[in-house]
């Protein structure tokens, strides 16, 4: 017997901007309770046994409003060590609640719990939490939705109603077993059996009927918003629905320029909002979701799918509109998306982009091989960020810096890559890595500008990279090498798209500048789960400034133990 799932809209909400969020107030101090637990969940014909917020899959949807405290107390009923990162949260000053595992805490125990405690300042829109820890993100994630303060309109006209869509990837295996098996073999691990909306492959996927999976219900003449997120571990995610334009007004909670497209391109850890004009007559409308990768490397390559339907559709099982997916490997569609989004810039919502820069730094990043005797082909493959393949430690480098524990990590993460090469040709004759837990301090309030650059060293792909404790502003990309006389010219200082991950393109380059204006340890790493096991990430400490204001505030007493 196949597990039927059918999801209502209940989750389709109108707000009323007078009214506080739900279960988001300044003044309210009651924590929202996210207990960890496993359950059982049946999908494409097969049930396993997964880690879960609340017994939910997604989680729960986080709601505050700008400049609200927000108080989350995780309880760990589970057999897993947890931590939870707010993914996009600027944790200004409060650094010991961002949650990546012993970058800064140690994971929350079984049985054990721990009260994040932080406020949502200067950002309103989309983000996403999740756990960060091993894969457990696989199926430990949910929205974050952050309203405008209180009586503050959106930069747009408001839509009649709103949804939350969760973008996943779905293994019939355990998560865990999966990447364990892989890092033991030195290889790469199984890839997902599907693509998910909000926790389900669809209507079109195994063992589904046609009223499986999500279901969107609308009124004809209206415009909803959509928040979509990407909670994949390992896949670009191309989004459309059957018949309908999209218009994008944010991104990763920062409003864009209003851009009509009919395709979203969202890389793990990124949110897309778009407003959906219901203008299609009487009947049920295909949402898609499928993979991009223009790399010759294996990927999940079904869709997923959920279902748009309008209130004067006589019969559920009318007929269903379908939409046809990009190829797999539709760069130009890719990019095309990418360049053409642009920050609001407007009075009231100014892109700030550091006009000169303090800190200039180039980061190749890609993937490497190190000998290893174990291994399947005596060889494991590594990822790299300036041929640094990252080391977890086994005391979090925030407890570390804060109480100058030593032998924890090292200040000598390379500003520029160690060895010159064309970085996206061939690559070097030696493959081989250096291997260690190396940060790179930055001055407090130092206009930084970061080059990403993919390097072909195995194979050239997409990498999305996620900086915590910031956001950064993406002035230029392209393709091929880097060209630090010509490239500067053609970066967009005035209003270019402000992220908290970005896609950097297979074959080339991206040019990211931020503000190190909060103080602490912050976490940059691919959002592809596999290359963030390899050790395909670095952390940057970022200086006190001269102010309690600019001061990274003390540990609560109820951070976790390692």
């Amino acid at each position: 017997l196949c597990h039927s799932f059918k999801m209502s809209f209940s989750f389709l909400v109108q707000y009323n901007n007078n009214q506080p969020a739900p279960g988001g107030n300044k003044k309210d101090k009651t924590a929202h309770p996210y207990t960890v637990v496993m359950r059982n969940m049946t999908l494409l014909c097969s049930t396993k046994s997964i880690l879960t917020v609340n017994g939910k899959f997604p989680g729960p949807t986080l709601y505050a409003r700008e400049g609200d405290d927000v108080l989350v107390k995780v309880v760990n009923h589970s057999p897993h060590n947890v931590t939870i990162h707010w993914h996009g949260v600027r944790q200004i000053r409060t650094g010991w609640y961002d949650g990546p595992a012993y970058i800064t805490q140690c994971p929350i125990q079984p049985g054990s719990s721990f009260l994040y405690n932080f406020t949502v300042t200067g950002q309103r829109g989309t983000l996403l939490w999740h756990a960060h820890i091993n894969w457990l993100r696989a199926t430990v994630h949910g929205a974050i939705v952050i309203l405008p303060k209180l009586g503050v309109p959106y930069p747009f006209p408001a839509p009649h109603k709103e949804a939350v869509v969760v973008l996943g990837e779905w293994w019939k295996a355990d998560t865990e077993t999966v990447i364990n098996q892989a890092m033991q073999l030195g290889v790469g691990p199984n890839i997902s059996d599907s693509h998910t909306i909000n926790g389900h492959p669809g209507p079109m996927s195994d063992c589904a009927s046609s009223q499986d999976g999500f279901n969107l219900d609308v009124e004809n003449g209206k415009t909803y918003m959509l928040r979509i997120i990407n909670a994949g571990l390992n896949d670009d995610l191309f989004f459309k629905i059957a018949g309908h334009g999209l218009t994008v007004v944010e991104v990763d909670a920062v409003y864009t320029k209003p851009y009509k497209t009919d395709i979203l391109l969202i890389t793990p850890g990124q949110t897309t909002n778009v407003l959906v004009t219901t203008d299609q007559s009487a009947g049920r409308y295909l949402l898609s979701v499928s993979p991009f990768l223009d790399a010759p490397l294996q990927v999940d390559n079904k869709t997923g799918t959920a279902t748009l339907q309008y209130a004067n559709t006589v019969s559920a099982t009318a007929r269903l509109t379908l939409v046809k997916p990009p190829p797999q490997n539709a760069t130009p569609i890719a990019s095309k998306f990418s360049e053409s989004l642009r920050s609001l810039n407007s009075k009231e919502y100014p892109a700030n982009v550091p006009q000169t820069v303090d800190h200039s730094l180039f980061f190749t990043i890609g993937v490497g091989v190190n000998p290893c005797a174990n291994c399947i082909n005596g060889t494991r493959v590594v990822g790299t960020i300036n041929n640094s393949t990252f080391v977890m430690p086994s005391t979090p480098i925030l407890q570390a810096r804060y109480y100058s524990i030593p032998g924890v990590f090292t200040e000598d993460f390379p500003a520029t890559p160690p060895h010159k090469f064309n970085y996206t040709g061939s690559g070097p004759k030696n493959l081989q890595t250096m291997k260690g837990t190396r940060v790179h301090r930055l001055p407090y309030n130092a206009s930084v500008q970061v080059i990403l650059q993919d390097t072909g060293i195995i194979s050239t792909e997409s990498h999305p990279i996620h900086l915590h404790g910031f956001n950064f502003f993406v002035v230029g990309r392209g393709v091929g090498n880097y060209n630090p006389k010509a490239s500067p010219s053609t970066f967009n200082l005035i209003d270019p798209v402000e992220r908290n991950t970005i896609g950097v393109p297979t074959g080339g380059w991206t040019a990211i500048r931020f503000r190190a204006d909060n103080p602490g340890v912050w976490f940059m790493h691919c959002h592809f789960e596999v290359h963030t096991s390899w050790g395909l990430k670095m952390v940057f400490v970022v200086d006190n400034g001269k102010r309690p204001s600019e001061t990274l505030i003390p540990p609560p007493k109820d951070l976790p133990q390692c």
